[in-house]
């Protein structure tokens, strides 16, 4: 393996897009979830769903299937873009870190979506940004994206590798390890994470708001994260 190694990036960009097909409705729920009885915008301050499941089902009979993958193409190229670089430089970084040890890395330390119909809407949606926008309007939103992202892969990445190494003597490096080390990885990025999904409903609800649609986010990274995680690991074990 040499230093130009780009497995990390292609396996991470890979598993990303799986996990974002497998766990689309989830997230699409999540979302209906949260932005329903807030008080900011008059559109949604009716409370129509009572739970997770009651939006899944509701959304189903009344939109259909197709509604809840809505917007999946913009969150494909997301993951295919963003998943490929967060994955890649982090497993990447890591190993080079690793083998700089003078133990030879023996061990390891190293602690959105729019809507859109069709996959031409998300071209559409490109260009009437920059015509009405300019690129800026572009970008509009990176630094708080910037900020939630950096938290996720801060919290995420090292509790996976934290756990996995900690379920290695009796796990071994197995599905069933990764399972577990990605259910643990998933609560701590659900935990570090939901405040920065509704830090906006803090004026209007109080600090209780911050961890609004808590169990929905964990839910919804759960599966994310087996799905990468064992994808990813799969991956890795072909070549």
């Amino acid at each position: 393996m040499g230093d130009r190694d780009w497995r990390p990036f292609i396996y991470g960009g890979l598993a990303s897009i799986v996990a974002e097909f497998g766990t689309f409705p989830i997230d699409t729920t999540k979302t209906r979830l949260q932005i329903q009885g807030q008080k900011i915008d008059p559109r949604h301050v009716e409370l129509r769903y009572s739970g997770m499941v009651d939006c899944f089902v509701k959304t189903s009979r009344q939109e259909g299937v197709k509604a809840l993958y809505c917007g999946i193409w913009p969150a494909v190229l997301r993951q295919a873009t963003y998943g490929t670089i967060k994955f890649g430089t982090y497993y990447s970084m890591k190993r080079i870190l690793a083998a700089r040890r003078a133990d030879g890395g023996a061990r390891e330390h190293l602690p959105t979506n729019t809507v859109g119909e069709e996959k031409g809407s998300l071209v559409r949606c490109f260009v009437d940004i920059y015509r009405n926008e300019g690129v800026r309007g572009l970008w509009r939103g990176v630094g708080p994206t910037s900020q939630r992202a950096a938290v996720i892969a801060a919290v995420e990445l090292p509790v996976y590798d934290a756990s996995k190494r900690a379920l290695l003597p009796a796990l071994g490096d197995r599905p069933l390890n990764h399972l577990l080390s990605s259910l643990l990885a998933s609560l701590g990025s659900a935990v570090a994470s939901t405040p920065l999904d509704v830090i906006r409903t803090v004026r209007s609800e109080g600090g209780s708001a911050l961890y609004k649609g808590f169990v929905p986010t964990w839910l919804r990274m759960g599966p994310w994260n087996i799905i990468f995680f064992i994808t990813y690991e799969q991956l890795k074990q072909l070549y």
